[in-house]
């Protein structure tokens, strides 16, 4: 029987494009290879929250929160609309590791996300408390929602094999919709 702190409090695992948010303490977790985890926090609110994606920037038709600047807004948007203050939230980021073997551009994944994250958190003026980035191994991510303690797990590149396949195979689903050509209808910004 678990005794510890966490035992008793409300745990949600979450995977690419999921966005938690809590404003009520929680365990908050997931598992990472090229992609990323922002976990951000108020620390005087106590209401946090993290989200997975898995490619920083998304064509003009989608929303999804597998799309770094989606899933970046939705999870900010989701601690304020719980009574987190923007101005006092701290980010802490997870993942970003070249763990998938594809060619081409698709090998600079994770640190495109990295890259993205940090310029985002930069832009906004949210603080990056903490960050464990890149390298070649995957990393489970427990988060306290009410503290912004972090716990990371490197993983064995084995135990990453269900999560490397669900992120391949997103992204293969995600360039055949952005190389189909526009509808008829579409308009083209130039």
């Amino acid at each position: 029987m678990d005794t510890s702190p966490s035992a008793s409090l409300p745990q949600r695992s979450i995977i690419v494009g999921d966005v938690f948010a809590s404003d009520q303490p929680a365990l908050v977790a997931t598992v990472l290879g090229s992609c990323i985890a922002a976990c951000m926090y108020d620390p005087v609110s106590q209401i946090g929250g993290m989200n997975h994606f898995m490619l920083p920037e998304a064509n003009r038709e989608t929303t999804s929160a597998a799309f770094g600047i989606h899933a970046m807004e939705l999870l900010i948007n989701k601690i304020m609309r719980l009574g987190g203050d923007r101005r006092r939230l701290q980010a802490k980021v997870f993942g970003g590791a070249n763990v998938l073997a594809l060619q081409g551009a698709e090998l600079q994944i994770g640190q495109r996300n990295v890259a993205f994250v940090r310029q985002f958190l930069a832009d906004e003026g949210i603080t990056l408390a903490a960050q464990r980035v890149g390298g070649n191994q995957g990393v489970k991510v427990c988060f306290y929602t009410a503290t912004g303690r972090a716990l990371v797990k490197p993983l064995p590149n084995r135990l990453l094999d269900e999560t490397l396949q669900q992120e391949v195979q997103y992204l293969r689903q995600t360039k055949t919709k952005t190389a189909a050509a526009p509808a008829a209808d579409a308009v083209t910004l130039f």
